[in-house]
């Protein structure tokens, strides 16, 4: 009995750690932004670009993102090309808002989710 109880929590195991195996660790490369600019609610270029012109939400993309987190809501987001990400970890997010990063970690792909491990300057 103790052998088969032994066997059945070395398959549990296994089935766990195969189960974990298919997120892949990747690089994603991309712009921080609020979400508000990337998922054009308040933009039409999936940008800061209207929101520095008017000089609102301040001059800078840094500045814009910051004000959109801060005062209207949402969240850090990954901005490559017109794909938008959502980042489950909001603080590392922070300190790179408006900035060029590249993004080392997990993507879900149903709620297009990067779980982030870290976050890295880009060029």
């Amino acid at each position: 009995m103790i052998r088969n109880l032994t066997l059945l929590g070395i398959l549990v195991l296994m089935m766990v750690m195969l189960a974990g195996a298919g997120e892949k660790t990747r690089t994603f490369t991309g712009d921080i932004a609020d979400s508000q600019c990337a998922m054009n609610i308040h933009s039409l270029t999936r940008s800061h670009t209207e929101m520095m012109k008017n000089k609102n939400m301040g001059g800078t993309a840094t500045n814009c993102a910051n004000y959109c987190i801060k005062y209207l809501g949402g969240d850090f987001v990954l901005v490559k090309g017109n794909e938008v990400y959502r980042l489950d970890d909001q603080g590392k997010a922070a300190s790179f808002a408006g900035t060029k990063v590249k993004v080392i970690g997990t993507l879900d792909e149903k709620t297009k989710t990067i779980h982030v491990i870290e976050i890295k300057a880009g060029e």
